[in-house]
């Protein structure tokens, strides 16, 4: 008789174990999308984001998201015309990021995937940190974007951005 329940419980489980997926979050305002490099500083609105993360299963985790590229804003008129046109938002008006692969680090998390940004898809891996507060959280991450490898080379754009982002979400 033993010989047949344990056989039919570890089976039981793997069955159940299958049907658990990762935890759904929806992103809640105020979040921040912002860009910086010593010539310039600005955000992002318009985020829209498939997260399915548990900090326990990082493995299990599928990260999708877009920004709405023309609600760039550097604070100042010029200079936002400027960057719009650097990354031809009229033609390009969707920035986004698909992950392959979610990872545990040292310092919380690196979300491998792909970003695509002025029709060009790229490798990067966003860095990021997941405070978790039960039925909410806040996930905060960084990445650098090398703009020339997206075809953003109009004079006087600069060699790179760092992207920092806070994402407050709820179940």
């Amino acid at each position: 008789m033993k010989k047949t329940v344990y056989p039919a419980l570890i089976i039981l489980f793997i069955s159940i174990s299958a049907f658990i997926a990762a935890t759904t979050w929806k992103v809640k305002d105020p979040y921040e999308i912002k860009f910086s490099n010593g010539k310039i500083h600005g955000e992002f609105q318009g985020l829209k984001a498939n997260i399915e993360f548990d900090k326990a299963h990082p493995e299990d985790a599928r990260i999708s998201a877009t920004i709405d590229a023309t609600t760039l804003s550097t604070g100042f008129f010029i200079k936002t015309s400027h960057s719009k046109d650097a990354i031809d938002v009229d033609h390009y008006p969707i920035i986004s990021f698909t992950s392959s692969a979610v990872s545990k680090t040292n310092a919380g998390y690196d979300a491998n995937g792909k970003l695509t940004l002025k029709g060009v898809t790229k490798p990067v891996t966003i860095h990021f940190t997941f405070d978790d507060k039960g039925n909410e959280g806040i996930f905060k991450g960084t990445f650098k974007v090398i703009t020339k490898d997206f075809g953003i080379t109009k004079n006087g754009s600069p060699d790179y951005l760092d992207i920092s982002l806070t994402v407050p979400v709820i179940k």
